[in-house]
């Protein structure tokens, strides 16, 4: 199947972007990599009236370290962050999530800040930025507005952001002093996650536990090390567990009181840099 006619605009300015987004809103969509947009629009779950292409706009394409947290641009492609040499020191749990993204292809065209637009629950970066409790940049014409990445990711596929609004950057915060711990189980390495694990060490033997796949957005909590495998086992039970073509619930529930200890003990015997 082929998508819907379309107008097609390429932006000189960020600018310019914001005022396209202001006419169009709902009608307008933005493409940065086109991983998720196209097959979307191919199977006319989309059907915009325009498509702004921001892929080639400098000013989007940055990686800035702010000290607490390193400011990822929305042109930032996930290979090029994986190539941003301080990544494994500052943030290491990112650099683990990133070599369950995709493929080197895919990799090359996707961006970091599209995934975290997407909005799948089954996405690794979503994940990985709910837990360590980053944020979202969004611009308009209105102004720059910032949101906590809970507050963001509301369901499966769907975020906070209003129409005239773009996602201009994502803030992963800094935890290069604590133990992390990533996997997942995925049919084939680099499709989206049946269910992922995500975990860092907190103070007094705690770790922050995030588990994605398992609902229409990722899920947190704070689990003591010494109790993983009950705590886990507890949670699991407490969720439905999101259904569909690659799992049932019941499967998800399994996975996830299988994986979730072995991964909190990794984080909390990790050198600071991470476990796979």
């Amino acid at each position: 199947m082929k998508p819907r006619p379309f107008d097609y605009v390429r932006p000189d300015t960020v600018e310019e972007v914001l005022e396209l987004l202001a006419e169009y809103g709902d009608d307008a969509r933005v493409l940065a990599g086109g991983q998720s947009l196209l097959p979307m629009l191919n199977l006319r779950l989309l059907e915009p009236s325009l498509l702004i292409d921001i892929s080639r706009l400098a000013a989007l394409d940055t990686i800035h370290d702010r000290g607490d947290a390193i400011e990822i641009g929305a042109a930032v492609t996930q290979n090029k962050l994986m190539s941003w040499a301080p990544l494994q020191q500052k943030l290491p749990l990112v650099a683990l999530a990133l070599n369950h993204v995709g493929h080197f292809q895919t990799r090359n065209k996707g961006t970091v800040c599209g995934s975290i637009a997407h909005a799948d629950p089954s996405a690794e970066l979503p994940l990985v930025l709910a837990l360590l409790g980053g944020e979202v940049v969004l611009q308009s014409r209105r102004g720059t507005f910032t949101l906590a990445a809970a507050d963001f990711h509301q369901d499966m596929l769907t975020t906070a952001r209003k129409a005239d609004e773009l996602v201009a950057a994502v803030r992963f915060p800094v935890v290069s002093r604590q133990g992390v711990a990533f996997q997942e189980v995925a049919r084939r390495h680099g499709d989206f996650a049946i269910i992922a694990v995500a975990a860092v060490m907190q103070d007094a033997g705690q770790a922050r536990v995030g588990v994605g796949g398992m609902a229409g957005r990722p899920l947190l909590r704070e689990i003591k090390v010494e109790r993983a495998a009950e705590a886990i086992g507890a949670w699991a039970d407490e969720l439905e567990g999101h259904e569909d073509l690659h799992a049932s619930g019941a499967l998800r529930r399994a996975i996830f009181k299988r994986l979730g200890p072995p991964v909190i003990a990794a984080a909390s015997t990790a050198k600071v840099g991470g476990t796979a």
